[in-house]
């Protein structure tokens, strides 16, 4: 073998080296969303592969898919572990934005309009719990792959994340999308799920429904006048579902769009196109 041969070997064997190198080095996920607080992230990892998320583990659909959310004050980093099907493992870590929230405050008002009456908590105990245990399901099926969509659309009363400090108490913050329309105008489903609840009126929310989108992401309507589906029922992306209503603790009509990941508060305007 002359000396050119060589040179010209040893280059090729270079080049399949570095593809290899490459090949192996290859992002073990995709990841598409927004990394702030509030914020939800959907990825897809090789199928077979185990995630967790700071020692959480994440469920990965039969397709790679799976769900990732940041709660309104979601520390600044969180760490997404990936462990592939042939048990090489990769930890990423997840830089998570910072957000500024609205904090408004109001004094002078009346005690009962700051705290619920004693009579009331034990009641307000109850439904808290329901509505958690509708939110906690783990199910399968990827319905969020549909996308989402505002549930009615109108004039944005209420932001995701905002604050009232109330006679000089802090209140807990907002974590949905008020939306003022009228009474009676018809709510459509943001996304593709299972309904999970439908409830005939809790003390705060008024008339509720929840709907599973999948992975633990689910979406909360309340202050609705009619529910039009019931629990267990599947729905599709754009299917009239409930009513716009004034029920539960509030000034007038309006739909309050919540989201959750699991306990993970998330902001709805993040996922919807623009109104």
């Amino acid at each position: 073998m002359n000396l050119t041969m060589l040179v010209k070997g040893l280059l090729l064997l270079g080049g399949l080296l570095g593809a290899m190198a490459a090949a192996g080095q290859a992002e073990p996920v995709n990841l598409r969303g927004e990394l702030t607080q509030g914020g939800v992230v959907f990825g897809r990892a090789e199928p077979g592969s185990r995630l967790t998320l700071d020692g959480k583990p994440v469920r990965l659909s039969a397709s790679g898919d799976f769900v990732l959310g940041f709660d309104r004050d979601a520390a600044p980093q969180a760490r997404l572990t990936i462990v592939s099907p042939q048990g090489v493992q990769s930890v990423r870590v997840l830089n998570i934005a910072r957000r500024q929230y609205d904090i408004q405050r109001i004094n002078g008002l009346p005690r009962d309009q700051v705290t619920p009456p004693p009579e009331v908590m034990e009641r307000i105990r109850r439904e808290a719990e329901l509505a958690a245990r509708a939110r906690e399901q783990d199910n399968d099926r990827p319905f969020f792959a549909s996308g989402f969509r505002w549930p009615v659309k109108g004039r944005i009363s209420g932001v995701y994340g905002s604050q009232r400090i109330l006679n000089g108490e802090s209140r807990q913050p907002h974590y949905g999308v008020d939306i003022a329309v009228p009474a009676g105008t018809p709510v459509t489903a943001p996304a593709d799920g299972v309904v999970t609840l439908a409830h005939p009126g809790m003390y705060f929310s008024g008339k509720t429904l929840i709907i599973d989108h999948g992975h633990g992401l689910s979406s909360s309507l309340l202050h609705l006048q009619d529910i039009h589906v019931a629990v267990g029922q599947q729905v599709r992306q754009g299917q009239v579902v409930a009513s716009v209503g004034a029920t539960g603790r509030v000034s007038g009509a309006h739909l309050d769009w919540r989201m959750n990941w699991f306990t993970a508060r998330v902001d709805p305007a993040l996922l919807a196109p623009p109104m």
